[in-house]
């Protein structure tokens, strides 16, 4: 039983995981574009946090 309960856990954090990693990479693409600004993305991503997303945009700016 404890197993099935651990094992249901793991999923559930690897799905979560998952949309967060998309969601990122969703915002990196929204970044370069230029065509949003950082508000605008946290309103079409709100799965991250805007302190998250300047740190996106500050990245993405240095790979440019």
């Amino acid at each position: 039983m404890m197993s099935l309960f651990d094992e249901e856990q793991i999923i559930k954090s690897f799905i979560k995981s998952e949309k967060h990693d998309e969601a990122r990479e969703t915002s990196k693409r929204l970044i370069k574009k230029g065509k949003m600004s950082l508000d605008e993305i946290a309103e079409y991503v709100p799965t991250l946090s805007f302190d998250e997303l300047k740190e996106l945009g500050t990245e993405v700016m240095q790979l440019v």
